[in-house]
């Protein structure tokens, strides 16, 4: 399709000048899309005090960075913050635009979207550029947009091949964060601003955060326990057998929902995405859902009842056999170690 450009945008999300890491994680994937279209990568940085966020997005890949900087834009607030992204695609038409598919990403890209007529798929999982046949039409640089459907049974590859501009939020942990050695020379192109009338009809008037306690994602070892635990009393041989190796408990959604473990600790499409050195995944299916938040970590041990559970698929060493008699063996074998 002729005229598009083959820019790679990432919206770079930040609070109080510190990026998400999930910007990060995109401008790293972003900068692979981008060799692929033999394209740029640009980075989208708004907020007040934010130069220095814009210079850190050059180690991530970007070749240059569009910075709007102002004091009224400190905080995000949905109409202001749309209508610069607006203005921005509208006029320089990149053709792809990735957003972290977080609250402020799910409430920013669906308007931007809108507003300029341009395909969006929310939650993807994977992204990649190819050149496709589709109804008797050659397109250049599509951006497939895979993502899990239908309750997370199938996986859909998504394309929009009729408009200049291509958008995508994707869920933070999904890609990995790449420094480069040799980031490319800064290139900062400041974007003016002129507070609007609409700016204000929604105001900030407190805010409350509450951290969380939990960080899966930078935890080394993570013992995951399932449904198949049986009960609550069962499912705390996940956090025994976790403080014994000093990992970090998870669950499966159906965990979640049986009241075994809270959500914070759920791995999986609904859940966190993880990439830890050891996965323990006990009586845990291994349905889909749940394979496409662990199934990059770098050892995989599963322990089912069911030979024929999708989980040993993924699993690099396998048990077959009760969890409630095997965890105890593999405590006493650890304890029986560190003597």
């Amino acid at each position: 399709m002729i005229g598009f450009s083959n820019d790679v945008w990432v919206f770079v999300e930040q609070r109080d000048g510190k990026p998400a890491d999930v910007s990060l994680e995109l401008l790293s994937k972003g900068r692979k899309l981008a060799d692929t279209m033999h394209g740029t990568l640009k980075s989208v940085v708004i907020g007040e005090a934010v130069k220095s966020l814009a210079i850190e997005t050059f180690r991530y890949g970007a070749d240059e960075a569009y910075v709007v900087d102002h004091k009224h834009l400190k905080n995000y607030a949905t109409l202001p913050y749309s209508r610069l992204l607006n203005e921005l695609v509208e006029r320089h038409k990149p053709r792809v635009v990735l957003f972290g598919a977080t609250i402020t990403g799910r409430d920013l890209a669906p308007r931007v979207a809108s507003h300029t007529r341009s395909g969006l798929t929310a939650d993807c999982t994977d992204l990649q550029v190819s050149d496709v046949s589709y109804l008797g039409k050659e397109y250049k640089n599509l951006l497939l947009q895979i993502r899990p459907a239908f309750g997370g049974n199938i996986i859909a590859t998504i394309i929009a091949p009729d408009v200049p501009t291509q958008m995508a939020t994707v869920r933070e942990g999904v890609m990995e964060m790449h420094p480069l050695a040799r980031p490319h020379e800064v290139k900062i192109s400041d974007v003016p601003f002129s507070p609007n009338g609409i700016d204000g009809l929604v105001s900030l008037i407190e805010q409350h955060r509450e951290e969380s306690k939990v960080n899966l994602k930078s935890a080394p070892i993570i013992v995951a326990g399932g449904y198949g635990m049986g009960t609550k009393e069962n499912f705390r041989l996940i956090h025994e057998l976790a403080h014994t190796i000093g990992g970090e408990v998870a669950g499966s959604r159906a965990a979640v929902d049986a009241g075994f473990i809270t959500h914070e600790r759920q791995v999986g499409q609904t859940g966190v995405t993880v990439r830890p050195k050891l996965y323990f995944a006990i009586g845990i299916s291994g349905a889909i859902q749940h394979r496409a938040g662990m199934q990059e970590a770098k050892k995989i041990i599963a322990i089912n009842t069911d030979p024929d559970a999708p989980i040993f698929d993924v699993s690099h060493y396998g048990i077959v056999g009760d969890a409630t008699d095997v965890i105890p063996k593999f405590i006493e074998a650890f304890k029986s170690r560190l003597k």
